[in-house]
């Protein structure tokens, strides 16, 4: 179980890892009369055209069990990871443009954030030294196709573990759990998910937040961009009222501006995973290892603690798995 304090009301999350069919991360609700107008199209973001409207956003967490660590540096012989030790890095599809969870530190140059601690421990669990690790820097659009054509050997961004994607890519464990909700200008009549009608949403392509602004709001006008970093910048500069997406990456964003803040209450779960090659089985149990030796010496609250804490609340614990076999 998962607690975390939104808008001063403590919110109890339990967490079930599904191991067979899927959990729908939020349930249907009654959008608006699909309107179309005039709109120009901000910067770099396309519109998204209102009678686009996917389905229920299926989440499939389940995982193979973890698998037995050995000593860093000295890897089972014809695995994944004794691959990776050879070559000597691991690659790690990333991005810099999401504060808290990794972005660019503007002093050293260094990427940091939660994600990039999640990406450190794996590689100190193969190699012994956390920093053997290229980053490889990724849109949220190329995360999939990165991991299908093997030029990463994971993806530590913000990757929901969804059925569809799961028909391509593995995943982990769930390691972070999210919640969508809305930025906001501070003062602006936005405070619900019904407040999103008509007006202008920005969200990130190949996201599954923008999956569910269309479906649970077919009026509002989505502004597809390239980057969060890129829906902050239209939302300053009034080209679009708001930003809807999981509350970790919403966190990052309104600290960069104080006059901007998270608001409303959950839309919906989503359930971050490290997505891996769909035939890397023993990378996946080797990963699911390092994530349960993280939930039961502390590494995983250190982190929350460190990075989600001040803005996000308190939790009690690590998301709990539950594994396929």
């Amino acid at each position: 179980m998962m607690r975390r304090i939104l808008g001063g009301v403590a919110l109890a999350v339990t967490v079930t890892l599904a191991t067979a069919g899927c959990v729908v991360s939020a349930p249907e609700a009654p959008g608006d009369a699909v309107t179309s107008f005039p709109q120009p199209i901000p910067g770099s973001g396309t519109v998204v055209p209102a009678d686009t409207l996917p389905g229920e956003v299926a989440m499939c967490p389940g995982t193979p069990s973890p698998s037995a660590l050995p000593t860093p540096g000295r890897m089972p012989a014809g695995t994944t990871m004794a691959s990776i030790l050879d070559r000597g890095r691991l690659i790690v599809g990333i991005d810099i443009g999401s504060n808290l969870l990794s972005f660019r530190d503007p002093i050293t140059g260094e990427i940091k954030g939660f994600d990039a601690d999640v990406a450190h421990q794996i590689a100190a669990a193969i190699f012994g030294d956390p920093n053997r690790i290229h980053f490889r820097i990724l849109s949220t659009a190329e995360r999939q196709r990165a991991l299908e054509e093997g030029t990463v050997d994971v993806v530590v961004k913000t990757m929901s573990a969804t059925c569809e994607r799961a028909e391509s890519v593995a995943f982990s464990a769930t390691y972070f759990i999210a919640q969508q909700r809305i930025l906001a200008p501070r003062g602006a009549p936005i405070n619900t998910v019904g407040d999103l009608s008509g007006r202008r949403v920005c969200e990130v392509r190949g996201t599954t937040s923008l999956d569910r602004v269309r479906r649970l709001v077919p009026s509002a006008v989505v502004i597809a961009a390239d980057s969060w970093s890129d829906c902050l910048v239209m939302l300053q500069q009034s080209q679009v009222d708001a930003v809807s997406t999981d509350d970790a990456i919403l966190a990052g964003l309104e600290q960069q501006d104080p006059n901007l803040t998270v608001t409303g209450p959950s839309m919906g779960l989503e359930y971050y995973a490290v997505g891996v090659g769909k035939n890397n089985t023993d990378l996946v149990r080797f990963i699911n290892g390092v994530l349960l030796r993280m939930a039961f010496d502390g590494t995983w609250m250190r982190l929350y603690n460190q990075w989600f804490a001040p803005s996000l609340g308190q939790v009690w614990s690590a998301p709990a798995a539950q594994y396929t076999g």
